[in-house]
């Protein structure tokens, strides 16, 4: 990058706001300014970045004078709200929350996927996609370029940052309740239980018998990949699991391939590490995956209901705050 640029964060003191800040400074991208925005809350809060104390400002329509880019990460009403303030600006705003995601002149981005579509922003808006679609498609995405996917029968496992700080910290108090005596703890931010349980509702039941999470995960992939006719189902779980997401694919292919190949095209891959030796007991787990930044995939294998080659089975792990959401955002506005 030629210069260096003012960014602004908002939901600063959130989950993922905070892991904004620490991907900015892991990756050195070159701030010029940086501004941290959260509610009246959070407003006075000290952060540190680069060895900086900044202090969190209110979030007001004000806020985005002289700024670059705002990552926002604040939940869809919020972002509905400002992000026209903060484009009328003059900034480029990189939306974590599902406001603008489906908007068809606003571009849905996996700089591994679709790089080029940051180049179709009119409105000076671009989406960062669910956390599970991100996950899934660095590592559906290369597959499909290679064979074209048809069909995809997903399971995820996900883990409870997708609800943010508070929703983990309920599995921790709840842990330490349950294991303290207390086998009946009550939910806050879940519908039930969360510790030593899993819950197979994420988000909103829709009429179709899907949850909104789950058909977030339909639509975001066909758009992504740009790939209207893929046939997709899917079931979203929550699991007792502090930040990594995982995810069972069932895939379909148009030509035939194998898991050879799949290996040899994954290995190749930006945003990829393939994990997968299972006579070591070596593949894909959350415990693993927190804390990086890439994806990691394994227990690669052909579908054996078939008979033929066009199906594949295949497990991947990847970080919800960071691939899942921060990351993706950052790598978003160095695209930029």
């Amino acid at each position: 990058m030629s210069r260096d640029y003012n960014v602004a964060i908002v939901g600063a003191t959130g989950a993922v706001g905070v892991e904004m800040l620490l991907t900015l400074e892991k990756r050195n991208f070159p701030v010029k300014t940086l501004k941290l925005l959260a509610s009246s809350r959070s407003a006075g809060k000290e952060m540190t970045f680069k060895g900086q104390t900044l202090v969190v400002e209110e979030l007001t329509h004000e806020s985005f004078e002289g700024v670059d880019v705002a990552l926002f990460s604040a939940g869809a009403g919020l972002s509905k709200e400002y992000a026209p303030s903060a484009v009328k600006a003059g900034a480029v705003v990189v939306d974590n929350s599902s406001a603008f995601r489906m908007d068809e002149d606003v571009p849905l981005v996996v700089p591994e996927v679709n790089p080029e579509d940051v180049k179709k922003a009119s409105r000076g808006i671009i989406a960062n996609p669910n956390c599970s679609t991100i996950i899934e498609l660095v590592a559906v995405a290369p597959l499909h370029r290679a064979k074209k996917l048809k069909r995809m029968v997903a399971s995820t496992y996900q883990a409870t940052s997708g609800g943010g700080a508070a929703a983990m910290q309920e599995l921790i108090d709840q842990t330490r309740d349950y294991l303290a005596g207390n086998t009946q703890p009550t939910p806050e931010k879940f519908a039930h239980q969360i510790a030593f349980n899993l819950i197979p509702h994420i988000d909103v039941f829709q009429p179709n018998g899907y949850t909104k999470e789950e058909m977030k995960m339909v639509n975001e992939t066909r758009k992504i990949m740009h790939a209207p006719d893929v046939q997709i189902s899917c079931t979203c779980v929550r699991i007792p699991v502090l930040r990594a997401h995982s995810e069972a694919l069932n895939l379909e292919f148009e030509e035939e391939i194998t898991p050879e190949e799949a290996r040899r095209i994954l290995c190749s891959s930006p945003g990829v590490e393939v994990v997968d030796d299972p006579a070591g007991n070596v593949y894909p787990m959350p415990k693993d995956a927190s804390g990086k930044f890439d994806v990691l995939v394994g227990r690669i294998r052909q579908d054996c209901s078939r008979n033929d080659k066009r199906g594949l089975d295949l497990f991947v792990s990847g970080d919800q705050l960071l691939k899942g959401a921060a990351l993706n955002a950052v790598q978003i506005a160095e695209l930029l």
